[in-house]
């Protein structure tokens, strides 16, 4: 246990809230400790590796950095957000070590068995204060069975700056080492756009501006975006359709498998994939799974919306909302309140994060599925934000 209290008793201290209003109240927020870091990651050259359709391998990278320390430090509860060609993790200061070997074995896989080169670094929480920021974190629970992490402080902004700046690396570890990826996976078919587009939005506040300001676009576009389905969410009530595709395969068998035992971990999960849409068609329950109700809790546990010192959301729009939705944005661009970036798509991907089929706990991440997140990032990135 870390050293203030132990871990536990800090994960209890993180406020619930169940209306994603609420990503801008202040007083929603708790600290991280002092002695914990931030564990960060993301692709170097996303957005040319998303040119040449690699889309599927730079999300399945971005969220193979939450899988492997979930699985290594035996807890599901540290806040983590995923950023579609990256991801942040806050580690307690007793698991700093541990995760710093296993950010090292997974920047090898991903180059590795994806093709693709992984930054990573560990942040002190210490230093982001002492630098003039802040690491606060809140639990958005989208369902009764899940919670994700939300970021306020500016503190997970800085933290990766400072890793793409190459500070605080965790090189890579030597060659044929490999996290444990258990329950990465990558099975549903692309989500298509019920309403027009996918569009991947990222808005993050100008520095020096009035952070009420800020709070209050954030709540104006969640008030435009509450006239769809769902508040948006790309993915239907009734969950997504199961993928048979090869890649999708391929892909989880390279993340939970080692090059001689591939075949036959190829075979248990097209085995998988086979009774699973065997279940949902016929309504079947084995040993009380019950494969529709799963299929719903999907799309029930999806992380599409996320507060990350900035707001980020995939979302499924029709035309004039989507256009509302930037207009608001351009203004409040011009304005100096925020600055923003916004994909447009027509179908989403999602990648998952399951220990168990019969836990309610799955975790699935949902990211435009032509470049999404990255290329919103990009375009924030080119208006020097």
């Amino acid at each position: 246990m870390d050293r203030l209290g132990g871990t536990d008793s800090f994960i209890n201290t993180i406020r619930s809230f169940q209306r994603f209003a609420q990503v801008v109240e202040p007083h929603t927020y708790v600290p991280l400790p002092d002695d914990w870091a931030l564990a960060i990651t993301d692709i170097v050259g996303s957005t040319e590796a998303i040119a040449d359709g690699q889309y599927k391998a730079v999300n399945m990278a971005g969220a193979s950095m939450i899988s492997a320390l979930l699985n290594a430090l035996g807890r599901r509860d540290l806040p983590f957000v995923f950023g579609g060609d990256g991801a942040l993790m806050a580690i307690p200061g007793d698991r700093i070590d541990m995760a710093r070997s296993v950010l090292a074995a997974t920047r090898t896989w991903v180059g590795e068995d994806l093709g693709l080169s992984m930054r990573a670094a560990l942040v002190p929480v210490a230093e982001v204060r002492a630098n003039g920021h802040d690491v606060r974190v809140a639990s958005y629970m989208p369902s009764p069975d899940i919670g994700y992490a939300m970021f306020s402080g500016g503190g997970a902004a800085w933290a990766e700056a400072e890793m793409k700046s190459g500070r605080y690396e965790v090189p890579p570890a030597p060659a044929g080492y490999r996290p444990d990826l258990t329950g990465l996976s990558c099975r549903w078919n692309p989500i298509e756009s019920r309403h027009g587009d996918i569009v991947s939005i990222i808005a993050v506040p100008v520095e020096g501006a009035d952070p009420a300001a800020f709070r209050q676009l954030v709540a104006d576009i969640l008030e435009i975006a509450a006239d769809e389905e769902r508040d948006g969410h790309p993915v239907a009530a009734e969950g997504p359709s199961l993928g048979t595709t090869f890649d999708g395969v391929e892909r989880e068998v390279r993340a939970t498998a080692a090059p001689g035992r591939r075949f036959l971990r190829r075979l248990a999960i097209s085995a998988q994939i086979v009774l699973l849409w065997l279940l949902i068609r016929t309504g079947i329950r084995i040993a009380g799974f019950d494969a529709a109700n799963y299929r719903r809790a999907v799309a029930d546990n999806t992380d599409f919306r996320k507060f990350d010192d900035g707001l980020k959301m995939t979302l499924d729009l029709d035309a004039a909302t989507s256009a509302a939705i930037e207009e608001l944005l351009q203004a409040a661009e011009m304005a100096g309140i925020c600055r923003f970036g916004i994909h447009r798509q027509s179908s989403a991907i999602m990648t998952c994060v399951v220990a168990s089929p019969t836990q309610p706990n799955h975790i699935h991440f949902v990211d435009g599925a032509a470049g999404g997140y990255a290329m919103a990032a990009a375009e924030l990135k080119a208006k020097g934000a």
